[in-house]
């Protein structure tokens, strides 16, 4: 067990050596993080003598990863959301529309005029002139209908359509619903993590709770205000035909499917317009959006439309030169250029009385999608860096408390073997950092309380040797016979000890979340530091010491 090959020491060593090698840029957090947020600015927005100054305060070829803080120690704001998913059922039937109505126009002849009624926002509600012909008409609208993959509804469809005298009504069945519910909360969790990627911020925490609630958690963002105003708006694009411009909000002899919406434009206070009710392009259909300025020099936005919404809208542009086009924002219209000439390749830009930052904003928002449905906040909580700097002392001064005294208990309790756990330890904190940082990990308040648990239990594998090597010491022949027979006899108690928490740790990683899981990732690693350093760092200490010191007893 005294016999460690060269090339065993070496692995070691080298081990250790990269630990601390990735723990070393946490001791100069500051620096080290200005350099990678200049080399992320130098990347995305070009270089600049300033960026290029912040890239060099930290040396190139050395690791530059950090241990990223959580909110109770950076600071920042977390809101609990719920997504109105009622809204998506709205836009269903609104899109649905035009099928509905091209289905049954296809057969007009036999089932008369098709006539839209009023009703609630999730139903389509169409009178037809021959209530003899309801069953056909059924017939045409059921054709429309698609499966829906539910474990809960085998069989089911999209829609349900019935019958009230010569009424037809469409809504979409409960399986729709459930699975229209799914899709949506899951469609604003990405395009909220987008958003709040665009905007450079670290590690953020955002998931779904319950059915229909996201928790957001940014640190180092300034207020919950701020981030609501980055992810709440909707940024619901569509670009509608104009029919009239008036100073009224009421629809005044406009016929068919319209809709009056105000100008966002200060300059027309004051001022609606009567659009189609349907829109020829959506902004589901925007695959880019830049911040830019018009031929005036004034701040505006560029887009770009994928295949089919770039044919769209270069087949209505070229069918109406000459007639306005409304591009609506979270219902108001932002702008209502004439169409002058037929827009092809898709690419147009979006004017207004914009500010620089107000561009960028709008850009960043129509890139990362349009919100399938407003946000309700019913949780916000704003964390200051003042508070999650109270958090780190407090949780600096707790690891050095616990440090010392288990320093001092082993230097009392084992003499000079204690030296060499304590050597050990202080190598291990560092590991657990280094692949704190290597796996890009988030640190928590919970966290330290995780870091501050393995300090005390890093040493129990010593305790389990040093007290085996003491019992051997009575009965065995020599001291090198009894060391080595305490780290064999010690291993298989060390090994189950220790797999027995990792367990645990790993259920509370896969089982928690938040809090949990922040304390669950640095008892696990402390785990498989702490048992690395016992097993192979003291053992490699005691066993160069014994070859130099060539003792003729040894006192444990």
């Amino acid at each position: 067990m005294l016999n460690i090959s060269t090339f065993n020491r070496l692995v070691i060593w080298c081990l250790v050596l990269a630990g601390l090698l990735f723990a070393l840029p946490n001791a100069f957090y500051s620096r080290v993080e200005q350099h990678n947020d200049a080399l992320v600015a130098i990347e995305k927005q070009g270089a600049t003598p300033e960026r290029e100054a912040d890239a060099a305060a930290w040396p190139g070829f050395l690791p530059s990863s950090l241990v990223n803080l959580g909110l109770d120690l950076r600071g920042g704001a977390h809101l609990l959301a719920r997504v109105r998913v009622e809204e998506v059922y709205a836009d269903r039937m609104k899109a649905m529309w035009p099928e509905i109505r091209d289905a049954l126009a296809a057969d007009r002849t036999t089932i008369g005029t098709i006539r839209r009624q009023n009703g609630p926002d999730d139903e389509v509600r169409v009178r037809i002139g021959n209530p003899d012909q309801m069953q056909r008409a059924l017939e045409l609208v059921r054709a429309l209908a698609r499966p829906v993959v539910s474990l809960s509804y085998p069989g089911a469809t999209d829609i349900e359509v019935a019958a009230n005298g010569d009424v037809l009504t469409v809504t979409l069945s409960q399986a729709e619903r459930e699975a229209t519910d799914a899709r949506t909360v899951q469609q604003a969790l990405e395009i909220i993590r987008r958003r709040v990627d665009e905007v450079g911020t670290r590690e953020p925490t955002i998931q779904k709770q319950g059915v229909d609630r996201i928790i957001i958690q940014v640190p180092g963002i300034g207020s919950a205000q701020e981030l609501k105003d980055l992810i709440g708006t909707t940024a619901k694009l569509t670009f509608q035909p104009v029919v009239s411009r008036q100073s009224s909000p009421d629809a005044t002899g406009a016929q068919g499917r319209v809709e009056v919406l105000p100008s966002a434009d200060p300059r027309e206070e004051g001022i609606y317009y009567v659009l189609e009710e349907t829109p020829v392009v959506s902004g589901e259909e925007l695959m880019d959006a830049q911040p830019d300025f018009d031929q005036n020099g004034r701040p505006a936005v560029n887009f770009r439309f994928n295949g089919p919404g770039a044919r769209k809208f270069g087949d209505y542009t070229a069918e109406n030169v000459g007639s306005l086009f409304a591009i609506v924002l979270d219902e108001e219209v932002i702008s209502a250029p004439e169409i002058i000439t037929h827009i092809s390749g898709g690419s147009g830009i979006i004017t207004g009385n914009f500010t620089v930052a107000e561009s960028n904003d709008l850009a960043v928002l129509l890139r990362a999608g349009a919100l399938p449905a407003g946000l309700d906040f019913l949780q916000e909580r704003t964390i200051g860096p003042e508070l999650g700097a109270d958090s780190i002392r407090a949780g600096t001064i707790a690891c050095i408390v616990a440090f010392a005294a288990v320093l001092v208990f082993m230097v009392l309790s084992y003499g000079l073997f204690g030296v060499f756990a304590n050597i050990a330890l202080l190598i291990n904190v560092g590991l657990i950092f280094g692949l704190l940082s290597l796996i890009g990990a988030t640190l928590t308040l919970p966290g330290i309380a995780g870091i501050v648990l393995t300090i005390g239990m890093a040493v129990d594998a010593n305790v389990l040797v040093f007290e085996r090597i003491r019992e051997e010491l009575k009965t065995a022949k020599g001291p090198a016979r009894a060391i080595s027979l305490g780290y064999e006899r010690a291993l298989s108690a060390i090994i189950d000890a220790n797999i027995t928490t990792f367990i645990t740790a790993l259920i509370l990683f896969l089982l928690g979340s938040g809090p949990v899981r922040g304390f669950s990732v640095t008892l696990g690693l402390g785990i498989m530091t702490s048992v690395f350093t016992a097993i192979y760092v003291t053992r490699l200490l005691i066993v160069i010491w014994f070859e130099r010191a060539k003792p003729k007893t040894v006192e444990v």
